[in-house]
């Protein structure tokens, strides 16, 4: 899954949806400008990027959670499946995030 917040909230977040066992792993991805249309206007902010690492059956679990605990309104959210990827690590991903 995709998502971002602010620098500061980030890693906050990532911690505790880890902890949580709601992901298995949270790349944070800094560095970030987003410019989008918000309200009528554009805005232009630093953010950081979130690379969630979470099986499928947890997306919906761990999507509850991070409306929960994000300062946006609307949070991102994008999941992205794989097809493919190395055998171990899907399974210590999915072991990791909850689904073992």
């Amino acid at each position: 899954m995709l998502s971002t917040a602010p620098p500061g909230e980030a890693a906050r977040l990532a911690h505790r949806l880890v902890e949580e066992g709601l992901a298995a792993c949270v790349n944070l991805v800094p560095g970030v400008r987003s410019v989008y249309r918000w309200k009528g206007s554009v805005a232009d902010d630093p953010e950081t990027l979130m690379l969630l690492k979470v099986p499928a059956a947890g997306l919906e679990a761990l999507a509850d959670r991070l409306v929960e605990l994000h300062s946006y309104e609307v949070p991102e959210l994008l999941a992205l499946t794989p097809e493919r990827g190395l055998a171990a690590y899907l399974a210590w991903a999915a072991a990791a995030g909850g689904e073992a």
